[in-house]
């Protein structure tokens, strides 16, 4: 399928990617890396590109979904509140086939699930071949806010630095292709977000008065994103972090990295495992 035209420039994934002397501090979130466009073109070239998009996770869908092992594509989403992932879910992956979609959103883990190792709760959550997976928040989340908010001892979440990398490995060596993204938006848009969901009836339900609680740890919780920038970002499973001030690029911007992602794996249609000419002939007799 080839791909339309849009106002994208470069592909944004060398642009976006964690490499070495990456500094979280120095990135502008209101920047729109690799692309030259406005608001305006960005939704038409969402949806020129949803189209791009929804062939190849059906392809994907098609040809591995009963698969026991084969391909599959997992995209990480983490971010401070009001930051854009569930717009993410809705604009980018809602416009694939939703049978070929699993979604996992990880809260505040049940007595049940602190009673395991952290990774317990999400390995059964890991999407099978042929699916596309996401997580809005993850496994990240425990050396996140169990780093800022002191939940695990620090020789704890040392350990858990480690034990993700071998767990991302795990899943990159069994075909999984994983998407790690921060959306990564500056306090001030966190600041106007939040005021719009008090200023609006149908945004109250939206609203956590923790996040204020939470906005006062900022300094704390870039400190933690950097160490996890430092840590975990690998070959086998790299982050990018989206400049996330303007939704339409978030979107964009992750859209081209899920689309990176299949056009790596090239799935193709299945053949059929079935006579063709004898099945046209039997359909035609009744």
């Amino acid at each position: 399928m080839s791909t339309p035209k849009s106002n994208w420039t470069t592909d944004p994934a060398p642009l976006l990617r964690v490499g070495e002397g990456f500094r979280l501090d120095e990135v502008d979130t209101r920047s729109t890396p690799g692309y030259d466009g406005d608001k305006k073109s960005g939704k038409k070239d969402l949806a020129a590109l949803s189209d791009e998009l929804n062939d190849l996770q059906e392809r994907l869908f098609a040809a591995h979904h009963d698969d026991e092992t084969g391909p599959a594509v997992l995209l990480v989403l983490q971010a401070m509140d009001t930051a854009g992932k569930g717009g993410i879910v809705r604009h980018v992956v809602g416009a694939v086939d939703p049978q070929g979609v699993e979604l996992a959103a990880f809260k505040k883990p049940s007595k049940e699930e602190l009673a395991h190792d952290f990774l317990w709760r999400i390995r059964p959550r890991v999407p099978g071949p042929g699916m596309i997976g996401v997580f809005d928040r993850s496994h990240y989340e425990d050396v996140l806010i169990g780093k800022v908010r002191e939940l695990a001892e620090p020789e704890e979440i040392e350990r858990r630095y480690e034990a993700i990398n071998d767990f991302e490995a795990e899943l990159a060596e069994a075909g999984v292709r994983i998407v790690k993204v921060m959306l990564d938006i500056s306090p001030d848009e966190q600041k106007d977000r939040l005021a719009e969901r008090l200023d609006r009836p149908d945004k109250y339900w939206k609203y956590n008065p923790g996040d204020v609680d939470e906005r006062l740890l900022w300094p704390d919780y870039m400190k933690a994103y950097q160490t996890v920038f430092e840590r975990t970002s690998t070959e086998a499973a790299p982050w990018f972090v989206v400049p996330a001030d303007r939704k339409w690029y978030a979107r964009l911007a992750v859209q081209r990295l899920l689309l990176d992602a299949l056009h790596d794996i090239d799935p193709q249609w299945p053949a059929a495992d079935f006579d063709i000419e004898v099945e046209k002939k039997r359909l035609a007799e009744t």
